[in-house]
């Protein structure tokens, strides 16, 4: 057989189905969660529990209100004690009981981890470190998700599970494989030969490969398929190869993830899928904002995020342009070692409803006796007694039915778009001690994407993370691409269409380097766009002091002292620096098309990039939300303003006029006090 066969590519099994967008959509699909409908509930595993403390719990999961759980995850042997045998009779009378309390079920395909007796039975699947060694599968995720017989026993699993449950009038939804982006990549000789297949795939010739992995330098020229090596995940190697392995692994992901949606689809194509996927994990992550419209139904993640600017960053590059809400499939409720907060679940809620959330579900409810989380602590303590969590919860139950009476789930219309691409996340986070990318990208590729989003957030006007080359940018006003390290031939393509056609972009430092191979353009930069913004930029410097300067009639002082000297041809100067000398620009704005390319010389950070959104606003139409001091978040709903307080201390909200809160029926009038996690709804 040839290697070209050996593997089946994600583009390929894409073809293979058809309605590929429109099969996730919730067109056509009234009687999925939607307008007026919230819902509280928690995580669940019945594996853990015994037929009494079973029936114990959901009579408390009730009491407190409760309308969902997830169920499922992590227990693949729970439902499948050995090859071809499946014991479904247990989760059965479970699902039956919550349904019966009124309690609505997510079922979710453990995926992962695989059983220890698949493991025994298919040694393919047990994970092989860098240097050759055979793991045993010590704790979650330690599986090769490429092995063949991985993959058919997971599409088997897959297969029972949704003909099983696809069509119980309890299941509100399918998930799929927790947290699949988490897991770890291998280097077994099978792996290296569906590598080989992969690249064989993609590339075709030996010399297009040699071409896109620069192998003349230092000898490293591959005149045959079979010299080529899995390169190292961790440690020495070249930077073209280590993207690649990751594009590899980002489309076993894929491929995995298609596998369990196509059996939802042969079986429970009247279910959603809502999943927890995590696929931003640095361990090894995969392509999301490229692909999730064929796998997923609502937006949906863990949330454990201890700061508003990176939940909310998080929040709205899961939800991407869906039109659906949120799903927070794990929700904080205590964390690890570290047992909760009064309040701070119920604000961390409510954030989720001002960034369009619908089903918030704790993490967990049972504390866990044994495993590896044994000190992430849940609803439930160890000894069976409900906390004072559970009755916060509750409080957010009652809540949350009352609410959704008055315009939540929340519909986003976000005005403005942050580009975000995997891809370009792994060429600009080098491994190995040698690779001089280290030593030249000093300002991280999620601290740029948190920096130029928090400035837009924090005037409280939504705000889209999408994979800008996969997307219609016509639909924003604005659209941001901070620190786009890697330059698609179709991300760049999409940039010049939307200027050209009258929209607006700012673009910063450390952007547009590098090609789809991860090797430096040979053109000016900003490679492919140079022209787009009238300009280009070679030279950069690191300054000792702070940067200063204006913009419009505001000083600014910055907190990264990165800048690129920029050398404009057609465009004009917005801003200069005024301790640099001979006053380089520090933001240049070109006209092209009907619109304008926006140049930023520094990374973007909030002291450059708030007062020029803010000069930008009344141009672009763009209408700030209300008004708050840093930390406080509001949004209009329904005519009503809803205010979350995430800045950890008290703080005073200047009202223009009086309020009456919703949740207390108290009057409001002149200034809002809002405690520490404080949350209010004022009408």
């Amino acid at each position: 057989m040839k290697l070209k066969a050996l593997l089946i590519s994600t583009a390929a099994l894409f073809a293979a189905i058809t309605g590929v967008a429109s099969a996730q959509s919730a067109a056509g699909h009234p009687d999925w969660p939607g307008a007026g409908q919230l819902y509280i509930g928690a995580n669940y595993q019945p594996v853990d529990r015994t037929p009494q403390q079973i029936h114990q719990d959901i009579a408390l999961m009730k009491k407190a209100g409760f309308t969902v759980v997830r169920m499922g995850d992590l227990s693949w042997d729970y439902f499948q004690p050995a090859e071809g045998v499946f014991t479904f009779e247990k989760f059965d009378a479970v699902i039956a009981e919550m349904h019966a309390n009124g309690i609505k079920v997510i079922v979710d395909i453990p995926g992962q981890p695989a059983p220890m007796w698949l493991h025994k039975k298919y040694p393919g699947v047990d994970l092989v470190a860098q240097n050759g060694t055979r793991l045993y599968a010590a704790e979650r995720y330690m599986d090769d998700t490429s092995d063949p017989d991985y993959r058919r026993l997971a599409r088997d699993l897959a297969e029972a599970m949704t003909k099983r449950y696809g069509k119980n009038p309890a299941v509100i939804a399918i998930g799929y494989n927790n947290e699949i982006g988490n897991g770890f990549m291998s280097y077994s000789p099978a792996d290296r030969t569906r590598f080989i297949a992969w690249l064989q795939k993609k590339y075709v010739t030996l010399e297009a490969l040699n071409k896109a992995w620069a192998t003349q330098r230092w000898a490293r020229t591959l005149t045959d398929w079979d010299q080529v090596e899995l390169p190292y995940g961790e440690g020495p190697g070249p930077f073209e190869r280590y993207l690649d392995l990751r594009r590899f692994w980002s489309d076993v992901t894929i491929d995995n993830l298609m596998d369990l949606e196509q059996a939802r689809r042969r079986n429970a194509p009247d279910k959603p899928t809502i999943s927890n996927l995590w696929d931003s994990s640095d361990r090894k992550g995969f392509d999301y904002l490229s692909t999730y419209k064929t796998y997923v139904s609502y937006g949906s993640y863990g949330f454990y995020n201890g700061d508003a600017i990176s939940g909310g960053f998080e929040t709205m590059m899961m939800k991407g342009a869906l039109t659906t809400p949120s799903w927070f499939n794990e929700f904080q409720a205590g964390g690890g070692g570290y047992y909760g907060t009064k309040g701070r679940s119920r604000m961390w809620a409510y954030f989720g409803l001002l960034n369009g959330g619908q089903g918030m579900l704790a993490w967990t409810f049972n504390s866990h006796l044994g495993g590896e989380e044994q000190a992430l602590f849940g609803l439930i303590d160890h000894d069976d007694t409900p906390s004072w969590k559970l009755d916060e919860w509750g409080a957010m139950a009652t809540d949350f039915k009352k609410l959704q009476k008055m315009g939540f789930p929340r519909k986003l219309e976000p005005q403005a778009a942050i580009a975000y691409s995997f891809e370009s996340k792994v060429a600009s986070s080098p491994n190995g001690p040698s690779n001089t990318v280290k030593q030249y990208i000093t300002t991280p590729y999620m601290e740029q994407k948190h920096n130029a989003f928090a400035p837009l957030y924090n005037d409280n006007i939504d705000v889209a993370v999408i994979n800008i080359a996969h997307e219609d940018l016509s639909q924003y006003k604005l659209v941001v691409v901070p620190g786009e390290y890697l330059m698609t031939q179709a991300s760049a393509d999409a940039i010049r269409n939307y200027v050209k056609a009258g929209g607006t972009v700012i673009m910063t430092a450390f952007s547009a380097k590098v090609n789809e191979h991860n090797q430096w353009f040979n053109t000016p930069l900003p490679g492919r766009l140079s022209d787009v913004f009238g300009l280009k930029t070679n030279a950069f410097y690191r300054n000792y002091a702070p940067l200063t300067g204006k913009i419009g009639d505001s000083d600014f002082t910055t907190t990264i002292n990165f800048y690129e000297v920029l050398e404009p041809s057609t465009a004009k100067v917005m801003a200069r620096f005024s301790n640099v000398e001979g006053s380089p620009p520090v933001i240049t704005v070109n006209a092209f098309g009907k619109g304008q390319a926006i140049y930023v010389a520094t990374p973007a950070q909030p002291s450059i990039m708030q007062p020029l959104y803010r000069s930008l606003y009344k141009q672009l139409k763009i209408v700030p939300g209300p008004k708050t001091p840093e930390g406080v978040y509001a949004r209009v709903v329904d005519g009503r303003t809803l205010y979350v307080n995430a800045s950890y201390g008290p703080k005073d909200v200047v009202l223009d006029g009086q309020g009456t809160s919703v949740l207390t029926g108290k009057t409001w009038s002149g200034t809002l006090h809002l405690d520490a996690d404080g949350v209010e709804l004022l009408q």
